[in-house]
Parts: C-alpha cells; structure tokens; sequence
C-alpha cells in the first residue's frame, strides 16, 4: 500500500497534478495572490453593481417596474404586492454608499451621477400614489422589512437620496415611511429592527418619533445577546446570516444617529461597535481560500448580502487590527465572482433569479421572490469609499483562509469576552 502511494505522487507531480507541497494544483492555486489590482477590482465591483440595479431602477423611473419585474416564487406564496418595494428598498440599501462617494471620475463618475438621477426619480414613482409604481408601505407584514431597508438606504446617502429631492416628494417620503406604522412590530425576532430603523430615518428627517417602536425595539434586540459578537434572532441563536442580513448593520447606524440626538446612548453605540467589529472578523474567516463560504440558515438566496456586516465594517473604516482592508477586498472579490459567474444568476432579461449559486429555486423559501434577491448589493457597501481610500489602492493580500491553508503561522483567533447588559436611555422627545 505504501509503495503504491508513493507510486501515485511521483506519477501525479511528474504530470502537473500536485503542487510542490503534495496539494492538488487547483487547491494550491487558491492560496496563491491574486493578480488583480484594486482598480481591477473596483471596476468589477462597479460593473456588478451596474449589471444588478439597471434594470430596476430603469424600470421604476420609467414607472414601469410592476409591469416588466417577472416575479419568481413558490406556488401559490403570493409575493406580487410586496416584491417591487423589496427589490427597490433593498437594492438603494446597498447602492447607496456608492451613490454618494465622492472624488470619482471618468466613466464611474457618468454612471453615478446617471444612477443617482435614476434613485431619485425612482423615489417619486414608488411613493406617488398616482403612480403605476406606487408601493405597498402598509398592508400585510412584509411591507415593514422593506420600507425598513428603503430608509436605512436613504439614511447612507442623505446628500444624494433626501436633500436634493422636491418637497413634494419629500412629503411622499414621509407619508409612505409613517403608513408603515399600522403594521405591529413583531417582538420575538429581528423584525424589532426594522420599526426601528423606520423611526431613526423619520427622526432624522425631521418628524417625531415612538419610543414604542425606537427605543423599546432595539432594547429587545439588546437583550438578545449571546456573546462573540453574536445576537439571537429573538429568544434563541439562529445560525444563519441574519445578524449579517439585519441586526449588526442596523444596530450600528440606529445608534450612531441617536448619539447625534443624545449623548445618553454613546454608551451603547460603542459596545455595539465592538460587537459588530468582532462579527465583522469572524465573518472574514468564513470565506474559503477559493472564495466560497457556507450556505447556512434560511435566505441563502441573498447571496453575497451575507457579508453586509463585514462590508459595512470595512466601509466604516472600523476594521479590527487582524484584518487589512486589503484583505477583504481580495476576499469580497473572490465570493461576488464566484457567485455572479454561475450560470443563472440573472435570467435573459438581467433580473437576479434564486438561487444561492446559479438558478437553485428550491432554496427559495416562501417569502422569496425575485424583489428578495436584490439585498446582495448590501455586500457592495465598500463602493462608498474612494478609489484613493486604502481598500482599493492597496496591493492585493491573500485573506485569513489562504493564509492559514497556506501554512502562514497566524495568531489563534479569540472570542470577545463580553456578557455585560447595554442599557439603552429614552431619547428627549419635545412636541411629540
């Protein structure tokens, strides 16, 4: 048996099969550094986030979104009057960082300033009620999730997405965000998030807001903590993507608005910082030296918007010391391009289809549909720093996976030891 074991490798590595140490070549070529440039990268980026967000936000400023979305879904789920505001909310939630980056050029410079035109008039069709394109911000539940993320979206763009719109469609705005009140806040999960989010973009946009559905909500979500970083999905840890998908980026930006507010919630706002960034590194760990990662949990079909928490990290510029924004831009690169390469991702017309790699319709649950899709742009949140900004124009490094499956000699990764309670204040209301 030995002898014919030694007869395999020298007859593998004498045909090219095995690297030199004993690897199989494909495996081996996984740990090697990537040739790209991060220019190279960038513009791949920009060129996937274009591929994805043209034909809804074509669509929708034309006020022709209903009519040519196809809508892809269980039988019978019945998703046609809430996958239109899904796949705008969650598409300007990812877009938007990029929307509003500054000191670009050349074609990236024309293709934003044509998709921002686009986001606005796209804004006005959605929440005009004399329009084809109106969207349901208030009958049933799903409606709540994704006027959630249609906010969160503007919140990450003010400059481009609120302030230069026309009054009357800042009042549409409003109106729609408001309506999304009738829905009850569910309590038991992370949909606690999404009332909350609503609330801090109505704050921040100048109406008052409800404690009900602010501070209570994201005290719920608080109280959920498990440690490492890590937040149940209600009473019980999920091990899913949803504190990827929801909580971590919405806790994050919920309480760095109300610290503008109040300096009572600085405390919270840095343990959830904390948190976020040690999930943000084990996030990084997740990803494969061929760029794959686990497909755990439900939603599989969000795709690359799994690693929102590590994108947003990165766009925060809050990395952890162990982690060089180098090497998740390698590693981010790696996960989009396996992804948008497999065959089926987008349909003949350009629209996403479901999937987790390629078409794979049975990991759609019965609340996706095509509109669901589009939250993977969220994993593009680090468009929105600058070319110039050291994630981009640093040379490429190999990221924690390839170092460690390459036989780097890395420090051991460590837990945060943090089991504390986060208390959060009541936010000074005047003229409620």
């Amino acid at each position: 048996m030995k002898n014919t074991r030694r007869e395999f490798f020298k007859s593998a590595a004498s045909l090219g099969v095995l690297g030199a140490a004993g690897l199989p070549l494909a495996q081996a070529a996984e740990t090697k550094l990537s040739a790209a440039t991060g220019e190279e990268d960038r513009r791949y980026w920009v060129s996937t986030l274009e591929r994805i967000a043209r034909p809804v936000l074509e669509n929708l400023a034309r006020r022709e979104l209903k009519r040519n979305m196809p809508v892809e879904q269980q039988l019978g789920a019945k998703r046609e009057a809430v996958t239109h505001l899904e796949a705008f909310g969650r598409l300007l939630c990812g877009i938007a960082p990029w929307l509003a980056v500054q000191n670009l050029a050349g074609e990236e410079l024309k293709l934003q300033q044509k998709f921002a035109q686009l986001a606005q008039a796209s804004l006005d069709a959605a929440t005009d009620t004399q329009s084809p394109d109106f969207m349901n911000f208030s009958e049933g539940g799903q409606p709540l999730v994704d006027t959630a993320f249609l906010a969160q979206g503007m919140l990450r763009a003010p400059k481009v997405l609120w302030e230069p719109l026309e009054p009357r469609v800042k009042t549409q705005i409003l109106t729609a965000l408001k309506s999304s009140r009738k829905i009850p806040t569910p309590d038991r999960n992370n949909w606690v998030m999404f009332s909350a989010m609503i609330e801090v973009a109505l704050l921040t946009f100048g109406e008052p807001t409800l404690e009900a559905r602010l501070e209570y909500c994201i005290r719920k979500m608080l109280g959920w903590y498990v440690g490492d970083g890590g937040y149940g999905d209600g009473e019980f840890f999920h091990f899913d993507y949803y504190n990827s998908f929801v909580i971590q980026p919405m806790l994050v930006e919920a309480l760095q608005t109300l610290v503008k507010y109040d300096a009572a919630f600085s405390p919270a706002q840095a343990m959830v910082l904390k948190r976020a960034t040690r999930y943000a590194e084990i996030q990084e760990r997740l990803i494969a030296p061929d760029g794959t990662f686990p497909s755990l949990g439900r939603s599989t079909a969000y795709r690359f918007g799994a690693f929102q928490s590590l994108a947003q990290i990165s766009l925060r510029r809050e990395l952890p010391e162990s982690l060089k924004p180098a090497q998740v831009r390698c590693a981010l690169t790696a996960v989009i391009r396996k992804m948008i390469a497999a065959p089926g991702t987008f349909d003949a017309n350009g629209w996403l289809q479901i999937g987790f790699c390629g078409h794979q319709p049975a990991l759609g649950e019965n609340y996706i549909s095509t509109g669901s899709l589009y939250l993977c742009t969220a994993g593009l949140l680090p468009l929105g720093l600058p070319p110039a900004d050291e994630f981009w124009s640093a040379p490429a490094e190999r990221w924690s996976a390839q170092k460690l499956w390459a036989g780097e000699n890395l420090p051991a990764d460590h837990a945060l030891a943090d089991r504390k309670p986060v208390e959060v204040p009541t936010l000074k209301r005047t003229g409620a």
